[in-house]
């Protein structure tokens, strides 16, 4: 039986035009699903950090790994044991919806209303992905008109 578990990896790589071409052809040549892709630079430096969520026996996270060191603009990869994980998710309501009840669902997630327009009230919220989607079942019933969620981002401890 598989230990098929889900696995945070950061990659740290040169910021430059194709990497991260080459890192999502690596996952999909060998069959490898990509459940969340987030990068960004880090300030400061001529670098960037991916933040990948994957699934996977531990030797295919571990083949994984081994890929991505091979990739020449890759510096660093690690799988996260100990981690700070948060993911962001923007929601827009019809302006028919109760705002105080939103409001209030939005507080218990590390949420808020960020716009309020004439027809659409925008909230967001940041916390744990589970948290993240617990939140994304809680107001079905306000009845969303578009949600967008961020994918995760992550650092060791």
């Amino acid at each position: 039986m598989s230990d098929n578990v889900r696995r945070v990896v950061s990659v740290i790589v040169y910021n430059e035009s194709s990497t991260l071409s080459r890192i999502t052809d690596l996952f999909s040549a060998r069959g490898y699903n990509i459940e969340s892709l987030t990068v960004a630079p880090i300030p400061e430096s001529k670098y960037s950090r991916l933040t990948i969520v994957t699934s996977g026996s531990s030797r295919v996270i571990e083949q994984i790994i081994k890929q991505l060191h091979k990739l020449i603009p890759v510096l660093k990869v690690y799988e996260h044991a100990d981690l700070v994980e948060k993911e962001m998710a923007l929601v827009k309501f019809p302006m028919g919806e109760n705002i105080s009840d939103i409001d209030a669902i939005c507080g218990a997630y590390n949420g808020k209303i960020v716009n309020v327009g004439t027809d659409v009230i925008f909230v967001m919220v940041a916390d744990e992905p589970k948290r993240v989607s617990n939140f994304l079942n809680a107001i079905k019933k306000y009845h969303p008109k578009e949600i967008v969620r961020s994918g995760a981002v992550a650092l060791e401890r």
